[in-house]
């Protein structure tokens, strides 16, 4: 068995609102996001665990951990629906983290009923998302998107914001284009992270992002701000 995750947080109470959960840090992305700080996990080939190895870490933390977090990477990179239902027996809850190109997968595990909520990074408006991402389209990510407003399954919409490649008016023409796809939920506002390393060799951001220059016609939550 492939060694796919990269490594296991073993408790958080932020990751997942309202419970008790782990992470699964799964190896590789198809994204190349210039302010991403996970750049081990996305480069790396192999992990240091396989999927077996987190469901005998599951089984001995069962009433101890409410959920289990896939994250990455991209979980959706790889084959889940086997290993979710394995941790549904169990009894836990799982979240998805992802960046939403792989609708037909995100679409399988929501008919298999094997995920309970879900995080989609909407990294960019349209005329960035290329050079943000290092991705030519976003139109499987909009899918991915439209899929979920459609199924009303329970998700959040979020954005990393480093003032010098996302500023004010692009984070206002990702609330327009919720709103025009009817997107009901909170949007959330995540604050650049500045670590030694990230993918596109970003400093601390040297501009100022001004909140009060939103629109505010969806509610917005912050973090780490």
């Amino acid at each position: 068995m492939k060694k796919i995750i990269y490594n296991i947080t073993p408790f958080t109470t932020v990751d997942y609102k309202d419970y008790l959960s782990c992470i699964a840090w799964f190896v590789s992305c198809n994204m190349r996001c210039k302010y991403c700080y996970n750049s081990q996990i996305v480069n790396a080939k192999s992990g240091n665990y396989t999927p077996l190895d987190l469901i005998t870490f599951l089984k001995k933390r069962i009433g101890l951990l409410d959920a289990v977090v896939l994250s990455g990477g991209e979980a959706t990179n790889h084959n889940l629906l086997n290993l979710c239902r394995v941790v549904k027996k169990l009894g836990y809850k799982i979240k998805l983290d992802t960046n939403g190109l792989k609708p037909d997968v995100i679409n399988e595990l929501l008919q298999n009923q094997l995920i309970d909520f879900i995080a989609l990074d909407y990294k960019a408006p349209q005329n960035k998302f290329t050079n943000i991402t290092k991705i030519n389209s976003n139109k499987k990510f909009t899918e991915t998107l439209d899929m979920l407003i459609k199924e009303d399954f329970p998700f959040e919409v979020r954005t990393t914001v480093h003032p010098n490649l996302i500023d004010e008016e692009d984070i206002n023409s990702i609330i327009l284009d919720l709103q025009e796809r009817e997107y009901k939920g909170t949007y959330y506002l995540q604050n650049y992270l500045h670590t030694q390393e990230n993918l596109g060799n970003m400093q601390e951001p040297n501009k100022i992002f001004n909140k009060t220059l939103l629109n505010s016609s969806l509610k917005i939550e912050y973090r780490n701000y």
